[in-house]
């Protein structure tokens, strides 16, 4: 893993890059990144729970599009002011060494939040979502990321019960790959490589463990 050919092959690509040592150290970082006020809300993401973002936006500083408890026609509608919003708070499924973020969606407003529509993406991440390049990002999602993340959200899918996705058991495996089960979190697969809009995409680093 290396914290220094990443964070300048994502400045090349676009991306403005941030290091931190501690999680205590982000939310004081995105205040100065943010302005009090402005519309936020986010993408599901243990990272941001772990990193006290969560809090901060819950904590009346922003204007939080919040879809928690939502259903039906209200979560989409909250779906669709998030896609508008000033700055959304996710994390990164992997950040590979060559500056390539690769991220997979189930339900995907994550994905397309990170494409596009908001003013800004604000990327909080471990040090131990680093890969070498996008083939370790692949197998990262089918033997951690995923199957992690399935249990966190009580999805029946072959991973959640053993811990991998059912693709490893081929002797190559695809990206795209996996399960027909009807709650399969892999459908979307989206790699941001070097961007047309400078800076619009920022990733704060951690020296630290954090999510999945």
């Amino acid at each position: 893993m290396d914290i220094k050919k990443t964070m300048d092959n994502l400045e090349k690509n676009g991306i403005k890059s941030y290091f931190v040592e501690t999680k205590e150290e982000v939310v004081p970082l995105i205040k100065t990144l943010v302005n009090k006020g402005e519309s936020v809300s986010n993408g599901g993401s243990v990272t941001l729970q772990e990193t006290g973002v969560m809090d901060l936006l819950n904590s009346g500083y922003y204007d939080f599009i919040d879809r928690t408890g939502l259903e039906g026609e209200e979560l989409r509608q909250a779906y669709i002011r998030a896609f508008g919003c000033d700055t959304f708070f996710c994390s990164s499924n992997a950040v590979t060494e060559n500056g390539e973020l690769y991220n997979v969606d189930g339900n995907s407003n994550r994905v397309a939040c990170i494409v596009y529509g908001p003013r800004q993406v604000i990327m909080v991440v471990g040090v131990n979502k680093i890969v070498k390049d996008i083939n370790e990002a692949v197998k990262r999602v089918k033997e951690k990321a995923a199957p992690l993340n399935t249990k966190r959200l009580s999805c029946k899918t072959p991973c959640e019960a053993t811990g991998k996705c059912i693709s490893l058991n081929k002797e190559d495996p695809l990206m795209c790959d996996g399960c027909a089960s009807p709650q399969r979190v892999c459908c979307n697969y989206v790699v941001s490589a070097r961007q047309r809009h400078k800076d619009r995409i920022k990733v704060i680093l951690v020296n630290e463990n954090l999510g999945y």
